[in-house]
């Protein structure tokens, strides 16, 4: 059908009424659920959109005398904006089964779900990201800054011997727990900058350190004592984490990744397990922090530990282009997103 010369259908008028009386239903099921209701109302309108345009032959302007028509009808809802009816037909191409919709984007906020279909085209990566967004409870600017430093590429990517050190499941929680690279660029550091740098910078922004390390570390301290046959030993930083209930050994490295920094982190988590451990507590955890490593290497390296180790690097400046590093929200404002979404979900 030729959109240029458009003429309001026949059909028009019923299909019209039958999606007023599914607005009106959903504005009183939306007083008991109002996002989920409001997203899976957008997303059926998108649905009957798409259905309509391609049974009969509808054509894209149909879409702003539908809006101009559903805004007189409800001028009290917000929403049913030309773009956002828009966003409502892409919503419900990108997600066509009612399931998973019902059961995963549903749950995340309309702005989230706009969000994700304007920055990913890929159907299991957008699906990944709403998984994490809903678990973690990211806000929209923490879902944003996730995106963009490519987190689905980085979780889970280092190597480490956790299937042969620790039981399932934690072994696949531990795995998924590592990202490779770390992006510290927040510190405002050189790449020549010392590990005791590194370290101290860390700790001053630890609150930083902590929304890249992921969900669910708490902070313990640096250069923590040790005392083992009478010799006093200090880790770089240790964590305990909530989920895994076991406490996180990590070593920093501000040079390539070489063998015997794994022997030495083995000697400390065997040491954290028999004076910090107690019962309830799963075995303590070690990760080395290099500026680079050789994969091959390091998983040579690892092969035959006793302890459960993962070899990353991290990154000191931000490698994105100026243009997109300053569009990006800052800490500030993260951690501000953070606290309200804490704060909210804590009501």
């Amino acid at each position: 059908m030729d959109d240029t010369s458009l003429t309001i259908p026949a059909e028009y008028g019923p299909f019209l009424e039958d999606l007023k009386k599914q607005i009106r239903s959903a504005q009183i099921r939306a007083v008991v659920a109002v996002n989920s209701e409001l997203v899976m109302l957008y997303w059926n309108i998108g649905r009957r959109i798409a259905a309509v345009q391609e049974t009969q032959g509808w054509g894209k302007k149909i879409v702003p005398a539908l809006s101009a028509d559903l805004m007189k009808a409800f001028p009290e809802m917000k929403g049913f904006s030309s773009r956002n009816l828009d966003y409502m037909l892409a919503f419900a191409k990108a997600w066509p089964d009612e399931p998973i919709s019902q059961q995963l984007v549903a749950k995340l906020p309309w702005g989230h779900n706009i969000h994700l279909l304007q920055t990913i085209d890929d159907p299991q990566t957008r699906r990944w990201y709403a998984e994490k967004a809903l678990t973690n409870g990211w806000s929209r600017n923490v879902l944003s800054l996730q995106i963009k430093s490519r987190l689905h590429e980085r979780q889970g990517a280092a190597p480490t011997n956790f299937g042969a050190t620790l039981p399932a499941p934690q072994s696949d929680l531990a795995n998924n727990l590592l990202k490779d690279p770390y992006n510290f660029d927040f510190l405002g550091l050189s790449d020549e900058s010392h590990e005791r740098e590194i370290e101290k910078a860390l700790v001053v922004h630890v609150r930083k350190f902590l929304l890249e390390l992921g969900v669910g570390f708490a902070f313990v301290g640096s250069q923590y004592p040790i005392e083992v046959a009478g010799e006093d030993f200090f880790l770089d930083l240790l964590f305990y984490h909530v989920r895994l209930h076991c406490f996180v050994v990590i070593e920093l490295k501000a040079t390539k990744f070489k063998p015997e920094y794994a022997g030495k982190l083995n000697f400390y988590l065997s040491a954290v397990d028999d004076l910090l451990r107690t019962e309830g507590d799963a075995p303590t955890i070690g990760l080395i922090l290099c500026q680079d490593k050789n994969r091959v290497l390091a998983e040579y390296a690892l092969r035959d530990m006793s302890k459960p180790i993962g070899v990353s690097t991290f990154q000191l400046t931000e490698s994105l282009p100026e243009e997109i590093r300053t569009a990006l929200p800052t800490i500030e404002q993260l951690e501000q997103e953070l606290s309200e979404s804490s704060a909210s979900q804590n009501s």
